[in-house]
């Protein structure tokens, strides 16, 4: 089991940057996929990006890609997701998730894959 604490949310104006942090409690947080989702009001949960165990690999939905970047630290149980060149649309709830499938799937873009949420970061992107 891990317990997930997300941090760095906030008021940005668009054009922006921002990185969120999520720290980790628990040993085998290295042998998780771990996941940033976001959730904006009247909307479903939607996936951000994904990595790896190693963190040699990623995965970004589309509308994020080239502008957010995710990685992880295994040494400080920490996983990152740095966003620029934010958009008023980015304006959501971020939330961190670990998977204990142990592998990225294509299943990886589904809230449905993580059993471990953090209580969400509140993002807003003024225009």
């Amino acid at each position: 089991q891990v317990q997930l604490v997300e941090s760095g949310g906030g008021l940005v104006q668009a054009g922006g940057s921002l990185r969120l942090s999520c720290a980790a409690a628990g040993r085998t947080f290295s042998s998780y996929v771990m996941g940033w989702f976001r959730q904006a009001p009247g909307k479903e949960r939607e996936f951000v990006a994904a990595v790896s165990k190693s963190g040699r690999s990623t995965y970004y939905a589309d509308s994020v890609q080239g502008r957010f970047t995710i990685s992880r630290d295994n040494a400080k149980n920490t996983v990152y997701l740095q966003m620029n060149s934010l958009k008023p649309q980015a304006t959501a709830v971020y939330y961190c998730a670990a998977d204990p499938g142990g592998y990225y799937t294509p299943a990886s873009r589904s809230r449905y894959a993580y059993a471990y949420w953090g209580q969400g970061t509140q993002v807003t992107v003024s225009s």
